[in-house]
């Protein structure tokens, strides 16, 4: 674990920028609006709860990010608290939970709790955070990637051929209708 520690803290570093980006919804009973800037430290280790139940189901291991640096799921570590075989660790998208801010005026004291809008059944069918599943992830990240850039540049593209087309049909009606001025007034002197 201590290995960890190093990219742990650059994670939390690079997180708590895309905290403040606004990617992650807030709730809760200690401030009712978001209150604009989360600690990514002090999310990681947050309790984590299902809407099923009012016990703790586990906590925060990791926050996955995304090319822009937003927040795209947190990683759930459910230890031995479900009945199911050994440590557990699931991945919940941005979308299925909500941060609660506790104590939020003291950096010392804030605390967050997670609540997952799921059941400890819907959770536990969730994607394990395993290495195939980061792999698997990555590379359809990275496919999205390619392909948003490939459609924005292709559709770029269209519209600056597009425009260049409707410019030259506008030009042409143009110099249409001067010829036809030009000859209207040739006529008209005569």
């Amino acid at each position: 674990m201590a290995q960890r520690k190093p990219l742990n803290h650059t994670i939390r570093q690079a997180t708590l920028g895309a905290l403040l980006a606004g990617g992650l919804a807030v709730t809760g009973s200690a401030l009712a609006q978001p209150q604009g800037l989360y600690s990514a430290d002090e999310l990681v280790d947050a309790s984590v709860y299902a809407t099923s139940g009012s016990e703790q189901i586990g906590e925060v291991e990791d926050i996955l990010l995304d090319n822009d640096m937003q927040v795209r799921a947190l990683v759930i570590d459910t230890g031995n608290l479900f009945d199911f075989k050994g440590e557990q660790h699931f991945v919940i998208e941005t979308g299925k939970f909500t941060v609660e801010t506790q104590n939020g005026n003291s950096l010392e004291e804030i605390e967050y709790r997670v609540n997952v809008d799921m059941s400890e059944e819907q959770i536990s069918q969730q994607p394990q955070y395993t290495n195939d599943w980061w792999q698997n992830a990555r590379e359809g990240a990275q496919q999205a990637w390619e392909d948003t850039k490939e459609g924005a540049a292709s559709a770029w593209e269209s519209t600056q051929e597009g425009a260049s087309r409707a410019l030259d049909r506008i030009g042409e009606a143009l110099e249409n209708v001067g010829e036809r001025t030009q000859e209207a007034a040739d006529r008209s002197a005569e």
